[in-house]
């Protein structure tokens, strides 16, 4: 099975004994259930997940070196590079060396490209419906605001593992 395949729910996702914290048993499987949700979406527009974030970079920022989109994406260059390959075989980016630096590329949406936009940012609204279905607008901020703080206490975790 891979991670774009419909993902079958389990009756109870009880936490095992032996995975006594809640929280750090519920977040993998929620992030694996959103993935999978997100690849039917992106299917239907010609993508797979991660693809497009790549282009929203693009979109965002016009052209960019392919290093940069590594470092942003914080991906193995190995996967970015397959991804970005991926994305010009389909037509919607192109690669040229880099006007600056002729042994770096340089990344930039093409006009089929720029032109998934909307198909992107109307699966991403449906994919946001299908995830906060049934929360209201006060709870929808509170659970932006509570995994905000939530991937703040995990960077600065990371950054002190990096710094020891």
């Amino acid at each position: 099975m891979t991670p774009t395949d419909d993902v079958p729910c389990p009756d109870s996702p009880a936490t095992p004994a032996a995975a006594p914290a809640v929280t750090s048993h519920a977040v993998p499987r929620i992030a694996r259930l959103h993935r999978a949700a997100a690849g039917r979406l992106l299917r239907r527009v010609g993508l797979h997940p991660g693809q497009e974030f790549l282009m929203m970079l693009l979109w965002d920022q016009g052209p960019q070196r392919q290093a940069e989109l590594i470092k942003t994406l914080a991906l193995d260059a190995s996967t970015v590079t397959r991804m970005v390959q991926r994305l010009e075989q389909a037509g919607l980016v192109t690669r040229t060396p880099d006007p600056v630096d002729g042994r770096a590329m340089r990344v930039e949406a093409t006009e089929s490209g720029h032109a998934l936009r909307a198909d992107v940012e109307r699966a991403w609204l449906e994919l946001e419906e299908q995830t906060l279905a049934g929360l209201g607008a006060d709870e929808r901020r509170e659970l932006t605001r509570l995994l905000a703080r939530v991937e703040g206490n995990l960077c600065r975790s990371a950054a002190a593992a990096a710094a020891r």
